[in-house]
């Protein structure tokens, strides 16, 4: 049984009808979370099928009764081979929202929130890989430094990561409220809520390897979207966003285009119509869509 105050799915449907969706198609949801784009693209099935990712054991308690969809419990870099696995190539098109669940966010325990003080984690997955606890108690300063630059592009980057290694040598940090306290004095009047989110965006983006994660899945895409497919993205941070557009344009996710030998551009997919942000209305009702980015392409 879904929870609809589990996930309030971002830019729905905006990001179904740029699926197109096929009733007799395939398609994928790669973050399946509280199943509110799924559920949506149901709807639009009658002899088609849904296959849907989500590393989070939370996720299972959301699935939902249909003989037309299946949750395979896996993080969507494996996508491929699951898809093949399960005799599921090409698909008609593939849904990924990056963004994390308001259940992931509303459970102090699971160290997401910076409104709570719960337990440095922020895994996805909480059965494996490392937590925010090793990423905050062991990496060196300058990968610190590294992190909260490039994943939450922080002026403050350097003066952070200090102040982390300064206070850690006096014990293990173990918290978020710790965290928060440490890097109290850093936070900009007035917009302390903005830094401390991109503080644990950073966190987060490393603890779960979200950006190579993010490059694994576009780069299949290539391999598993059939001719006219679609691929919808929802992003939240300018380097996803960099990823997606770049892909989109190229194929590849420096955004080179290559060209054949009689100068041709050699393109796989076509952009469909420009990038979407939530309206006034939906950010008032759910101000976790803020800063989403949805972009859509067509496999040619």
């Amino acid at each position: 049984m879904m929870s609809e105050a589990y996930h309030r799915p971002v830019l729905l449907q905006e990001s179904i009808e740029g699926l197109n969706i096929k009733p007799d198609g395939i398609y994928v949801d790669a973050t399946y979370g509280g199943g509110g784009h799924s559920k949506e693209i149901l709807k639009h099935l009658k002899t088609g099928k849904l296959l849907v990712f989500d590393q989070d054991e939370e996720a299972l308690k959301n699935k939902v009764e249909d003989k037309k969809f299946m949750l395979i419990r896996s993080n969507f870099r494996y996508i491929k081979n699951f898809l093949k696995y399960h005799e599921a190539l090409p698909v008609d098109g593939l849904l990924a929202d990056l963004g994390i669940s308001s259940h992931q966010i509303d459970r102090p325990e699971r160290g997401f929130s910076t409104r709570f003080s719960g337990e440095l984690d922020m895994r996805m997955d909480t059965a494996s890989g490392k937590s925010a606890l090793e990423v905050i108690n062991t990496y060196p300063e300058e990968e610190l430094q590294r992190i909260f630059r490039e994943y939450a592009d922080l002026k403050e980057a350097r003066r952070v990561a200090k102040a982390i290694v300064a206070e850690r040598t006096n014990g293990k940090i173990k918290t978020t409220g710790q965290l928060k306290e440490i890097l109290q004095k850093l936070a900009p009047r007035n917009k302390e809520s903005q830094f401390f989110s991109r503080v644990f965006q950073a966190i987060r983006i490393e603890v779960n390897d979200e950006i190579a994660a993010l490059k694994e899945l576009l780069l299949q895409c290539n391999d598993i979207l059939a001719q006219g497919g679609r691929l919808a993205v929802i992003s939240y941070h300018s380097l996803e966003d960099r990823l997606v557009k770049n892909f989109i344009k190229s194929g590849n996710l420096e955004g080179k285009i290559e060209k054949d030998f009689f100068g041709n551009p050699q393109v796989t997919f076509k952009a469909i119509g420009k990038p979407v942000t939530p309206s006034d209305e939906e950010i008032e009702l759910n101000s976790r869509a803020r800063s989403a980015r949805l972009r859509i392409a067509e496999k040619l």
